[in-house]
């Protein structure tokens, strides 16, 4: 399987591995969005991490450059487990656990808090690089987390950023090294699950209204502009 949840002690964990590259296809994303509901319905702090040395490569390219339907639908889906995860009710960590490209970044970006791990490791969105115009969804999440400076070089530049300058960009907010990524990850989500979620559900959504209100409509509009390009 490529993604599996199991809970412990309050908090859900979502671990993706595919044994190659984490690549976002519709089999992952199906195992994303069921795993997310799940720890919806197990009202659960959450933690999101990739396989040693990968978080995600982003889309599965072969499905992407196949067009059609199925790519339609595995970008679509991708966003609106963006905006999924960005309205959860409860405190996100995500576990970066290597490389992170293109939408493994905005995954990344996801989380409330966000571990990283120290090393030769590569954060980039490409997708300006590779001839993509950069999806409005993509563009919000990245206004939300990241510095101006590193937010302008990231979207318009493809500016690539290692785990020291990922952290002062805002794609992490603490760094550790590889092997401590997965368990500092949980430890923090067990921590916050001391938080009152009332109070911290309401905050979420006072301090990430704006953000949530343009990234609405971004997936809409992303959605339309998908099926007239690769549809």
């Amino acid at each position: 399987m490529t993604v599996t949840y199991r809970k412990e002690d309050g908090v859900g964990i979502i671990t993706m591995d595919d044994g190659k590259a984490n690549a976002v296809s519709p089999q992952l994303l199906h195992g994303l969005h069921t795993a997310v509901d799940q720890a919806l319905a197990d009202d659960v702090v959450l933690v999101i991490e990739g396989r040693p040395g990968m978080f995600s490569a982003g889309f599965h390219m072969p499905t992407l450059t196949g067009k059609g339907p199925d790519a339609v639908a595995m970008l679509t889906n991708g966003f609106q487990l963006v905006e999924k995860l960005l309205n959860y009710p409860k405190p996100v960590v995500t576990a970066c656990t290597g490389h992170s490209i293109a939408m493994g970044v905005f995954l990344l970006l996801c989380g409330d808090h966000r571990v990283g791990a120290a090393g030769a490791f590569k954060i980039v969105a490409n997708e300006v690089a590779i001839g993509l115009v950069m999806p409005r969804t993509a563009i919000e999440v990245c206004r939300l987390r990241l510095t101006t400076p590193a937010f302008q070089r990231s979207m318009l530049i493809s500016a690539l950023f290692t785990p020291e300058t990922a952290l002062a960009a805002g794609h992490f907010t603490e760094l550790v090294a590889p092997e401590d990524v997965s368990q500092t990850a949980i430890a923090t989500a067990k921590q916050l699950c001391a938080l009152n979620m009332a109070a911290f559900k309401g905050t979420k959504a006072r301090v990430n209204g704006d953000a949530l209100r343009a990234l609405g409509a971004a997936v809409e509009a992303d959605s339309a502009e998908f099926a007239a390009i690769f549809g």
